[in-house]
This record gives structure tokens, sequence and C-alpha cells, in this order.
């Protein structure tokens, strides 16, 4: 295990797995930034994936599975920021019926459109292309561990640097930390609360349903039931213990993404399936163990100085 662990497949699998938890993190820290308290990702993704699947299928065209995807978790966000924003619904309820809605609604739009309930085999759906680096494909060991990636995988870590020049470096990143920091004295100068957080939504269910394509377009080659398996869940937990920092949520995810990665690994040294599934979700109570602690301490602190 220690061998693989310091090994150049480790790394390779460790992008590969944290590629949508990286996505959702993103997600999650934008959400997080403007104050909203949403845990529907999973079905973002599940939507999107599914949506990516249908549409590359019946187009045969990967820009257009691509688009259908984004828009499918889209309206997920879209229904989530309506309902909490403008029909004062409880935000955790409204994320749990989305949730399961996904886990549902997939399996069951699956269904009339092939027949079955498991996956998406029988459809003629596309994957996004492996990207061989130039020059860096050639260097011994950074090679075999940088290059090679889903088209996605790479687009990942563009995302995080954008996500992190959107939020500190732009006007509209101002306004939703503005909104979430403080939303009366960001409506006192005349930011309209409900729409920047409206917004926001909407921008971390695109970012949410990227993660949900390479699940669908990359990970695996078709849709199947329930196939995020609580990754929304994990990419949440990363962006609670980066602290809504783009830099630091990566690296969590990495970490955590490393954890699935073991766990994979570990049936081959003839460990229990259910150890695999397991490990990462582990590592996520670790964490979460870690973010009550620490906040805890903090609040100690506070009330100490005061």
């Amino acid at each position: 295990m220690l061998d693989y662990i310091f090994s150049v497949n480790f790394i390779f699998a460790v992008i590969r797995m944290g590629t949508p938890l990286l996505f959702v993190g993103m997600a999650a820290v934008i959400g997080a930034k403007a104050n909203i308290l949403c845990i529907a990702y999973e079905g973002m993704m599940l939507f999107a994936a599914l949506g990516g699947v249908i549409g590359s299928a019946y187009s045969q065209n990967i820009f257009v599975g691509m688009i259908t995807g984004i828009l499918a978790g889209s309206i997920i966000a879209t229904i989530f920021a309506y309902f909490v924003l403008y029909l004062n619904t409880k935000p955790l309820l409204t994320g749990l019926a989305l949730n399961t809605f996904g886990t549902g609604g997939t399996v069951y739009i699956m269904y009339l459109l092939t027949g079955m309930k498991l996956d998406t085999s029988s459809l003629a759906s596309l994957q996004f292309p492996t990207v061989h680096i130039p020059i860096i494909k050639d260097i011994p060991f950074i090679g075999p561990m940088l290059s090679g990636h889903n088209f996605l995988s790479y687009l990942a870590f563009v995302v995080v640097i954008a996500v992190w020049y959107f939020i500190f470096k732009t006007k509209m990143g101002l306004r939703i930390r503005a909104v979430g920091e403080d939303p009366d004295a960001a409506a006192s100068v005349g930011i309209n609360v409900k729409k920047t957080k409206f917004i926001a939504m909407i921008i971390s269910g695109v970012i949410a349903s990227l993660g949900g394509l390479f699940m669908s377009m990359g990970y695996m080659p078709y849709f199947t039931n329930a196939m995020t398996a609580g990754r929304g869940f994990i990419g949440i937990a990363a962006q609670n213990l980066g602290r809504g920092n783009p830099i630091f949520t990566m690296i969590y995810t990495l970490v955590f993404g490393g954890a699935m990665a073991i766990g994979n690994t570990a049936q081959s040294f003839r460990l229990p399936s259910q150890f695999a599934s397991m490990t990462p979700y582990l590592v996520t109570l670790i964490g979460l163990v870690v973010i009550g602690s620490r906040n805890k301490k903090l609040k100690t602190k506070k009330q100490n100085i005061k």
C-alpha cells in the first residue's frame, strides 16, 4: 500500500478521483460566500450527468452534450434558488427534496428513454477526450502523473483559479461577498440582495454541473443510478474545511480524492469492497470533527476576549 501511495499511479488517481470534488467544492465556495445553505449539489450533478449523456447521444456532438448537461443541472439550481430566496422555504429541506428528486427523477427519465433502470449503456453517448500535454508527457515521472487526464480534469483546475479571481477581483464577486457577510449593509448601498444571491446560486449550479458531466462523460462512459454517491456532500465538507477559500478547498478535495483512490486500491489487497466505499466518508467525518473542534476553540477564544 505504501508503495502505491508513493507512486505515479496514485497521484494520477488522486487527480482523477478529485475532479468531481473540485467542481462541487468550487460551487460550494460561491454558495457559501453568498451565505446560502445549499446541499442540493447531488441533485444538480445527477441531472447534469444524465443530461450530458442524453444530449451527446442524440446529437452525437460533445459540445451539445455539455450544454445540455449544464442546463439540466442549472435548472435544479434555479429551482433551489427560487424556492429558498423568493418562497422562503427552508434551505435544508429544499436541498434534501431536490437530492431525492435527482435520485428518483433521473432513473425515471432513464427508464423512459432506454427501458433500463440501472444505466444508459444502450445509448451511444460520447466522452470528453483524454488530453496529452505536449513536452510534459515525455518528461519521466512528471509526464505520466500530469498528462493523459480527461479534459474536464484540467478544466477543474482552471475553474479553481477562475473562482478565486471571480470572488476576490470582480465587482460581482464583491457584491456576493457583501450580501453574504451583511445583507442589510449591502442593501443600504443599493445592492439587490435576492438578485445577487440568485445569480450566485446559478453560477454555483453551472460549476457543480461540470462535476456531474465528468461522472458520466469522463469517469465513466455512461450514466448509472445514483452515480454521484455522496460526492456533493464531500465537496461541501471540503469547502468547510477550506473556510471558503478556493485554494484551500482545492487541497482538501484532493485529500478526499486520495482517500477514494486508497479505498479503491484496498480491494486489490483482498479487503472487503465495503472498505473502499467507506474510506472517503470516514475521512469526511474526521474532517467534520476537525471543523467542529476548530469552531469550538474560536468560540471559546471570542468568549474569553469578551
